[in-house]
């Protein structure tokens, strides 16, 4: 049955039917995006699609709701926004529609709905409070920052609800389809890290052929023994440590403290190889000209790491 309407409310938008919005009108280009309260639209009808209003959850019938009792839940009991019950619907043929590999796509939607949905879900259900963030980030959540596009209260036009969120749109489909574009790439990457993993064998220094994350796939390769990455960038390389958690700037092991801030000639001078160009003064990133300056700075920064554990 082809897809004729897309249907939520008028008025004032959340984040929640907002990304819902990303995901249907994707997949439903030729579609009618309406916003209405109108009993006539909200009601379930062939060719029709009606989210984050409609008062129930009926895939069936194309209703997507959620602030209905009970609230639909997850099976960890966390409750859904209409963004989870859609993506939950939609969300692999969405994957599909934006060229991400079949082989990868359970993976890509899981990963997508643990770090980029659920925060929603719950946010929207006020499951999460975004003050949990702390005062400075609070109004700096996703969610926060997209109803910051509806329109100011003094706004009398009458079309003013519709025209921003008509704005919205792509703003919201840009964050979207970034974060599903680095999930998928964070996959692409895993295989060519695991290779260099084993081509690395004992050593501490992983040399890939690009830049590329490579936390992930550290860990679950189980490679303790590695402290540091090579790589190269568009006219030089770079030599770079390795976090400890994804949500921290802690590494591994530092670069030597003797290099922090230098560069050039000071960097030269204080490493003893040709090459050097820069050292951050957090001591996590290092770069130079070539790729066998970075492969001799990254060996002293290991002899420097010994000699730091040792003490």
């Amino acid at each position: 049955m082809n897809t004729t309407h897309l249907v939520t409310h008028s008025g004032g938008f959340h984040a929640d039917e907002l990304l819902s919005s990303v995901i249907l009108t994707r997949l439903f280009p030729e579609a009618t995006l309406i916003r209405s309260r109108d009993p006539k639209w909200i009601t379930a009808a062939p060719g029709r699609i009606i989210y984050d209003v409609g008062g129930q959850y009926d895939p069936a019938q194309g209703v997507f709701d959620h602030h209905q009792r009970p609230t639909p839940a997850r099976p960890s009991g966390q409750p859904f926004s209409s963004f989870g019950l859609v993506w939950t619907s939609y969300g692999r043929d969405y994957l599909a529609a934006l060229g991400v590999p079949a082989g990868d796509i359970d993976a890509v939607h899981a990963s997508f709905d643990d770090s980029f949905v659920l925060p929603i879900d719950l946010m929207d259900n006020g499951a999460v409070d975004p003050s949990s963030a702390g005062p400075l980030l609070a109004r700096m959540t996703l969610p926060v920052l997209l109803e910051s596009l509806k329109p100011v209260f003094d706004d009398a036009a009458p079309d003013a609800d519709d025209r921003a969120f008509a704005e919205a749109l792509p703003i919201a489909r840009a964050f979207v389809e970034a974060s599903i574009a680095r999930s998928a790439a964070k996959l692409r990457a895993a295989g060519i890290v695991a290779d260099a993993i084993a081509a690395a064998g004992d050593g501490a220094v992983l040399e890939l052929p690009m830049g590329m994350p490579f936390r992930s796939a550290i860990e679950e390769a189980g490679a303790d023994q590695l402290l540091f990455v090579v790589h190269p960038r568009k006219v030089d390389w770079a030599l770079t440590g390795i976090r400890i958690t994804e949500n921290t700037f802690e590494q591994r092991a530092d670069l030597p403290a003797a290099w922090a801030g230098l560069s050039d000639a000071a960097l030269e001078a204080a490493c003893g190889v040709p090459g050097a160009k820069f050292c951050h003064t957090g001591r996590f990133l290092a770069i130079a000209s070539s790729r066998e300056a970075a492969l001799r700075m990254a060996a002293l920064a290991v002899e420097d790491a010994g000699a730091q554990h040792k003490a």
